[in-house]
């Protein structure tokens, strides 16, 4: 499991002074980048091979500005050439937020999919949740 731990800002809150809804998806894709590394080394987005193909968010409780979050990321499936990503937000030892997201290794120029190397997969795998 790879963790990532966040300070909200006033900016991200709402109205009802809680963290606005439309945030925690980017919560999550900030805290999936050791996988954007795994996959785009140096980060080079003239050379990036994952695309998103669905994102889940599932609100649990309000979370708030002015404590600290920490977002779990974790892998729940791993498939020949695309990965479902867990993710989980917790704030003072409660699971606030959970979700998911649905990526494709994939080949821009082809515009296909393409295999999780082998290499890749091992490392993914350590970081695999059976218990979701």
């Amino acid at each position: 499991m790879w963790t990532n731990t966040l300070d909200p800002r006033f900016a991200e809150t709402d109205a009802l002074g809680h963290i606005n809804n439309t945030v925690l998806p980017i919560w999550f894709e900030d805290s999936r980048t050791p996988i954007f590394e795994l996959f785009c080394p140096g980060m080079d987005i003239n050379d990036w091979h994952l695309i998103i193909a669905k994102i889940e968010v599932e609100f649990l409780a309000e979370i708030y500005y002015g404590k600290s979050v920490e977002i779990r990321t974790f892998m729940i499936k791993i498939g020949n050439s695309s990965m479902v990503v867990g993710h989980e937000a917790w704030q003072e030892d409660k699971i606030v937020a959970k979700g998911s997201a649905v990526m494709v290794h994939f080949d821009h120029q082809t515009k296909s999919s393409k295999p999780i190397s082998d290499d890749t997969r091992a490392i993914l795998q350590q970081h695999l949740k059976t218990d979701t």
